[in-house]
């Protein structure tokens, strides 16, 4: 029979916790890594932002393409939770849809990386870009709606069209540090609002 601790956890439950913890703390200082570098960043240099070995890294994650994969689908799911949540935090729905599209920017300049990182553009690359569309057009579609209905943008703009345009925006921003398309993206969620709007 298994013992619990003062925490009423038993023990292996708690460890697998904390290794879950972890590796999510790991996902996220790759993120941040590849957003400013690139998925060819060092590894030394997740494991610093990380403040872990490299060791630690590889140990969850033996390849670069194991590492790349885990991060996408990581940045998928912050994505994907980030819409509801902001939907109830922002001050207006397109304040929400601004804010959501920051953090799309950042996992696309991720994902852009991806193909080259796991040296195919095949099954498995695709079967990512599905799930990544599953998650996240509805989200996105969410977030259009409530905005639509407050009176605060155009009802004629749809959440896949929206996150292709945002998405050929960001196309060279990894090969070209000049190229902020931030400042495009803006323009174009500035054109989506109605007349009057504030």
């Amino acid at each position: 029979m298994a013992t619990t601790g003062e925490s009423g956890e038993t023990p292996s439950r708690g460890k697998r916790a904390d290794a879950r913890r972890n590796q999510q703390a790991l996902l996220t200082a790759a993120a941040k890594v590849f957003v400013a570098s690139g998925v060819d960043a060092p590894i030394r240099a997740i494991a610093a932002e990380a403040g872990v070995g490299m060791g630690t890294i590889y140990r969850h994650f033996p390849t670069r393409s194991d590492l790349v994969i885990a991060v996408y689908r990581h940045q998928v799911e912050a994505c994907a939770e980030a819409g509801p949540r902001l939907l109830a935090e922002a001050e207006s729905p397109f304040e929400a849809l601004r804010r959501w599209v920051d953090l799309f920017v950042d996992f696309l300049v991720t994902k852009h990386g991806l193909a080259h990182a796991m040296q195919s553009g095949g099954g498995g690359f695709d079967a990512l870009h599905a799930y990544f569309l599953d998650r996240l057009v509805p989200v996105c579609g969410q977030l259009l709606d409530a905005a639509v209905e407050s009176g605060e943008i155009r009802s004629d703009i749809r959440a896949f069209e929206l996150m292709r345009g945002i998405g050929n925006l960001c196309v060279g921003r990894e090969s070209d540090p000049d190229y902020d398309p931030r400042r495009l993206i803006a323009l174009l969620l500035r054109g989506l609002r109605r007349s009057g709007a504030s």
